[in-house]
């Protein structure tokens, strides 16, 4: 039996990198999977991957800017599957590169829509449906930039400390709720985010900021959230730990 047996969670930007690994991970521990991305394509090829398995999965589009569209996934989550256990908060975009007295507003705007008040509209409407269903986890995804600044991606690094700060919050209202929040920090991570963005001498200068030497796999961050949604963390909520080769230990 796994550990996440007959659990229902919702994965955000589960359509590729981190958020696939998460889904398909939680599904082979047992839970049925919740699929929302504004990418149906990969998507559904998560959502098939999951079934191939003998997992129970869907997809439900959505854009974690829109409250409305966080409502909505969740509100298909329980009408699908009876209830709601655990989030997984991943979907966010790199944001542009720039200067802040050069950065574009809408570049700004964008980024904190998605990053930031998309992981408080995913709450706002998680959380009551857990509290239904008996109590439940919550992983947020900020970065390792949500700890440390790096130049020229203000509108990332100020999205990623607020999922920090969101989420220290949200675990000491709901700490005697029976719901633990949590948040992780990846360090660079081969994702499409990355890899699609950035050209080879680029990524190998990542490389070197890591002490592992190596850049991280989405699975690696995968069980991380998974030992966080699952009862073997049940005394951990609040906390933010942070999966990055070394980065932040410098």
């Amino acid at each position: 039996m796994g550990v996440l047996e007959n659990k229902v969670a919702i994965i955000t930007g589960g359509a590729s990198g981190i958020g696939k690994a998460i889904a398909l991970l939680y599904a082979a521990e047992g839970a049925k999977i919740v699929v929302s991305d504004i990418d149906e394509k990969g998507s559904n090829e998560t959502v098939d991957d999951i079934k191939s398995k003998g997992g129970e999965a869907i997809f439900v589009k959505a854009d974690t800017s829109k409250s409305a569209d966080c409502k909505n996934v969740v509100e298909q989550a329980v009408e699908q599957f009876g209830a709601l256990h655990i989030a997984v908060n991943n979907a966010g975009i790199a944001g542009p590169m720039g200067l802040i007295g050069d950065y574009p507003i809408e570049g700004w705007d964008k980024t904190i829509a998605i990053n930031l008040s998309g992981v408080f509209y995913g709450m706002r409407y998680q959380i009551p449906a857990m509290m239904e269903s008996g109590g439940g986890s919550i992983v947020n995804v900020a970065s390792i930039l949500g700890k440390v600044g790096t130049p020229n991606s203000s509108a990332y690094v100020a999205s990623k400390h607020g999922v920090i700060g969101l989420t220290e919050a949200a675990a000491l209202e709901y700490a005697q709720k029976s719901i633990r929040v949590n948040s992780i920090g990846p360090g660079y991570i081969e994702t499409p985010l990355l890899t699609n963005n950035l050209d080879d001498d680029t990524l190998k200068s990542l490389v070197g900021l890591h002490p592992i030497g190596r850049l991280g796999k989405s699975e690696e961050v995968a069980e991380l959230a998974l030992w966080l949604n699952s009862d073997k963390a049940s005394f951990v909520t609040g906390a933010y730990y942070n999966v990055d080769g070394g980065y932040l230990a410098q």
